[in-house]
């Protein structure tokens, strides 16, 4: 497997234990350092307090305002440590979960460009092969002298086809293990040769079985309706004499089994009067190589092509029929998600804590619920529509988020942060109008804390002022 379906390199896996254990070892390091901290800092405080009992009454009320705000932040670090602890497991989840997306979408586009690019049916054009002895000189070394020498050497030479009228019907079996599909082609083809030339009259006529066949049978070359025999095993020269201006015909059928492509290869002649006229019995099937048939017919169950070139016409790249498969689009959307779910969970946070009162169980069900909903929508996204699964996600998560608040008022401020901090900063990356959405997910926000913190409260206390003057 190629390296980009690895994963994305440089990003940590739980995957791997090596990663694992040294951002375990770095995140104790950081944890030690700042319980040393806040001890030092609380050692410090209570030296400071003991050392000035005895002083000015200013002294020791300055230090126990230093020691009810050291409470506080004890108290608040509480809140800090349990959302760095969900944080960290959080973002080493989101990163596996990217790493293994990223490696299931690479092995995704792997297979489609294995299967359109893979093995295929090749026919070639048939060519009729002839020979001429043409003099030639050359200079040699005879006695300690340069002597010419005239000689005639045999030279292979072969002859344009005057017409091709080929007709292919491709059946397709897709219940093949391991491949992604099987073509069976009925191969019927009939081919004019005309003697242009005027002292040669011994030709061979050489049609090779397509290339890359599992199964070839019933292959057999008719010459005006007599079948020709094959002497040499292996060898598809057929010897017949043609005399000059004379004319003659060739029908080459077979039945092969291959694929999943079939493409017919001009092997560099130039096509006159060609037709060809490709049925495929199954869909969805398209023309390969870009160069695009002159007539398309379909009836639902089955695709007609039709090739025709009348004048003489170089066709430098092989053309046919492919099963056409569905365009992988907006690949890396869900591993980029994932990066910047981390930062999207704290600012949900964030807004929680500033709409309404968090205790410290509401805080943990509610990280546990957001990277819950993440890990669904990663894997929902592989069987259906990436937004369409975000939003049946978003409704079961407005649902649970009624929750936090002990009241209608603060249930809805719950759900109003929900919306603003978390289901439209998602649905946006989900998007391709990322920015403009991810731009009214933050206006939404600052014109919510807005109106919660400036106009709320005024309106609260009109009101309560005017029930009092009744």
């Amino acid at each position: 497997m190629s390296s980009s379906a690895q994963g994305i390199p440089g990003l940590p896996d739980l995957t791997h234990p090596v990663e694992l254990v040294q951002f375990g070892t770095q995140a104790l390091k950081a944890s030690l350092l700042l319980v040393f901290l806040i001890v030092a800092l609380g050692v410090a405080i209570a030296l400071i307090s003991f050392s000035l009992r005895r002083s000015q009454p200013e002294q020791f009320i300055f230090i126990g305002e230093w020691a009810v705000r050291y409470s506080q932040l004890l108290r608040g670090l509480q809140h800090l440590t349990l959302v760095l602890v969900l944080l960290v497991p959080g973002f080493f989840l989101c990163s596996t979960l990217s790493n293994r997306y990223h490696h299931w979408e690479q092995a995704k586009v792997a297979q489609v460009a294995e299967s359109v690019a893979g093995e295929k049916l090749e026919q070639f054009a048939p060519q009729v092969r002839y020979s001429i002895r043409e003099p030639y000189s050359y200079n040699t070394q005879v006695n300690g002298k340069i002597v010419k020498v005239n000689e005639t050497r045999e030279i292979t030479r072969f002859m344009t086809l005057a017409g091709s009228q080929i007709q292919v019907k491709l059946d397709q079996s897709v219940d093949v293990p391991g491949r992604s599909s099987i073509y069976r082609a009925n191969y019927t083809a009939d081919y004019k040769v005309v003697n242009q030339l005027k002292d040669i009259n011994n030709f061979f006529f050489e049609a090779p079985p397509p290339n890359g066949s599992i199964l070839l049978k019933s292959y057999k070359i008719e010459r005006d309706g007599t079948r020709l025999q094959q002497t040499n095993p292996g060898d598809y020269g057929f010897p017949f004499r043609l005399q000059p201006a004379e004319e003659t015909t060739f029908r080459v059928t077979y039945e092969a089994r291959g694929g999943p492509r079939w493409v017919y290869s001009s092997a560099g002649q130039l096509l006159s009067n060609f037709r060809l006229i490709a049925i495929a019995n199954f869909a969805p099937a398209n023309f390969a190589s870009g160069i695009e048939p002159d007539e398309i017919k379909s009836d639902g169950r089955s695709t007609q092509f039709t090739w025709q070139f009348d004048d003489n016409v170089s066709v430098k790249n092989p053309f046919g029929v492919f099963t056409n498969t569905e365009p992988i689009r907006h690949t890396g959307v869900i591993p980029r998600l994932l990066l910047l779910a981390p930062a999207i969970f704290l600012w949900w946070i964030l807004l929680l804590y500033l709409s309404l009162p968090m205790s410290f169980r509401n805080i943990a069900i509610a990280g546990s619920i957001f990277f819950a909903c993440l890990l669904t929508l990663t894997y929902l996204a592989r069987v259906i529509n990436p937004q369409l699964a975000w939003t049946l996600i978003s409704i079961i998560l407005l649902i649970l988020t009624w929750g936090l608040g002990a009241s209608h008022r603060a249930s809805l401020a719950a759900i109003v942060a929900t919306i603003a901090g978390a289901v439209l900063p998602i649905f946006g990356l989900l998007i391709p109008f990322s920015g403009l959405t991810l731009s009214l997910a933050g206006l939404l926000s600052a014109v919510w804390l807005a109106v919660r913190h400036w106009y709320s409260n005024t309106f609260w206390l009109k009101g309560k002022g005017e029930r009092e003057r009744v």
